[in-house]
């Protein structure tokens, strides 16, 4: 039996040493690495490409085991067994094995990428073992990774920006006299300073007040205004988000970072990259949290869930609470540290019923979008709609006048709102106003002047100056034009069109 094995392998060398000889300027010529295998997987020639490429001297492999030398792991580190290997696989069983992207591995243990073809030798109809070409193909699987790079980043912001634009189309956008906000109060003018002071600055502001006082409509106008201007404003509503899903929610995961996990996903961080994110109710998250939130607002960066890459980002906050988070801070409800980061620039928006004197502007305000939302055709608030709005306390803000003028809108008839409030609501002045009427209020003759003067500057605002004809502030407040110019004369307004001037003669 060995006196067969040794006649079989002498046969094969020979055969190997024939072509060889037969081929020798070929192989020194050739671009290509070129060796050869007997049937026990041993080199028997190997060419100068194969040298240059290998790093291994033809003296040092042949006669020894090639697949334990050159192709001994896969490209992800793992064994490759020689009983998995094509190149022997082709005098196994006698077919041509042509193999895209391998590695094959030099004598300082580096590696590089290859196609090969492991074509089988016969001699006189026996497999006697194979010739192996090979090419080093690393230049252009290393562009084949950078174009896949590429197409993963396009994805990526694709699907970035389809998010952004679902995020913006949320948005809530007002038109009015600066962002949608709305009023000519001490208060509303303060709001407006303190907007334009901080917008051009990356400084986070921290929005307070009660709930429906416009805290997002003052957010929006802090960020047009900015030089990020051109770029989201993404949202989260803390209140809104399931304590298990915040870190998520914030900073993004990675797939298979948790049960359900089924693919990367990008937090509202880093959605907001460039930008600004608006985090309202803060007070809502969790302690838990906190920290990290306060590291990405001190340093920029973050990890997603499952994942150790840290990433950086360039993001302004904007956050809002009708919380008392000073308070809470002290009962240990809230990092005192994040208070601090967060309230850099406060601005506190004060409750609808301390401004009553913009109730008319943004009741006739509404009035118009309402009929532009329900199609109803024209409709005008009358100087008693404007009084009822005015004596209400709107603990809802807002965000409740908004419904009561929609309902009103849809209950109109004839081109006649009708006003809708809650039985028994209480009016500034604490008294209670019925459903049927408002009960009448004691006013001097300085408070009847004062509340007329606004209401006509209400409505001549709403008409752009028009007092006669139709769509005029005569016809809104359902009096005579000459009526109303007399009263105009007497209060001393002078309204100039178009430029929203007016006067109070003393």
């Amino acid at each position: 039996m060995s006196l067969h094995r040794d006649q079989a392998d002498g046969a094969a060398d020979a055969a190997f040493g024939r072509i060889e000889r037969e081929n020798q300027l070929i192989l020194r010529a050739a671009g290509e690495g070129i060796y050869g295998v007997n049937a026990e997987g041993k080199t028997t020639f190997v060419n100068p490409a194969a040298e240059r490429m290998l790093g291994w001297k033809a003296e040092e492999l042949v006669g020894r085991d090639m697949h334990s030398h050159v192709h001994h792991t896969h490209a992800d580190g793992s064994h490759y067994h020689d009983h998995e290997c094509p190149i022997y696989a082709a005098f196994r069983d006698g077919a041509v094995h042509q193999v895209d992207h391998e590695k094959f591995f030099r004598k300082d243990g580096s590696s590089f990428w290859v196609d090969y073809t492991s074509t089988p030798i016969r001699d006189n109809g026996v497999l006697i073992g194979a010739v192996i070409v090979f090419r080093d193909v690393s230049q252009r699987h290393e562009a084949d990774e950078k174009l896949r790079a590429a197409h993963e980043e396009v994805n990526r912001l694709r699907k970035r920006l389809e998010l952004e634009n679902a995020y913006l189309q949320e948005q809530i956008r007002i038109d009015g006299n600066h962002h949608g906000i709305i009023g000519r109060s001490a208060a509303i003018q303060q709001t407006l300073r303190q907007v334009d002071l901080v917008a051009p600055t990356d400084a986070t502001v921290l929005i307070t007040g009660e709930s429906g006082t416009g805290k997002e409509l003052v957010a929006r106008a802090i960020h047009d205004d900015s030089r990020r201007g051109n770029r989201p404003l993404i949202r989260v509503n803390c209140a809104a988000i399931p304590a298990d899903l915040f870190e998520s929610e914030f900073f993004g995961h990675a797939k298979g970072a948790f049960t359900g996990a089924l693919r990367d996903r990008i937090g509202r961080f880093e959605l907001a990259d460039g930008g600004t994110l608006f985090l309202d109710e803060v007070g809502e998250i969790p302690l838990a949290l906190q920290g990290k939130l306060l590291r990405v607002l001190q340093e920029g960066q973050f990890e997603r869930v499952g994942e150790a890459r840290t990433r950086n980002v360039d993001v302004r906050v904007i956050a809002a609470s009708n919380r008392d988070l000073k308070s809470q801070a002290r009962r240990g409800r809230f990092r005192e540290d994040l208070y601090f980061r967060l309230n850099v620039f406060p601005v506190e928006l004060v409750p609808l019923r301390e401004r009553a004197d913009d109730i008319p502007l943004l009741a006739v305000h509404l009035l118009r979008e309402a009929t532009k939302k329900l199609k109803t055709g024209e409709l005008r608030l009358t100087e008693g709609d404007a009084r009822r709005l005015s004596q209400y306390s709107w603990p809802g803000n807002v965000r409740e006048l908004q419904n009561v003028i929609e309902r009103a809108a849809i209950l109109a008839r004839n081109g006649r709102v009708r006003i809708d409030l809650p039985e028994g609501a209480a009016m500034p002045n604490g008294r209670r106003i019925q459903a049927s009427a408002a009960k009448p209020t004691v006013l001097t003759e300085d408070d009847r002047r004062e509340r007329d003067r606004i209401n006509i500057m209400a409505a001549l605002d709403a008409c752009g100056g028009k007092v006669f004809g139709r769509g005029g502030a005569a016809e809104m407040l359902d009096v005579k034009p000459t009526t109303l110019a007399s009263r105009i004369k007497i209060l001393g307004i002078r309204f100039e069109r178009g430029t929203q001037v007016a006067e109070q003669r003393i």
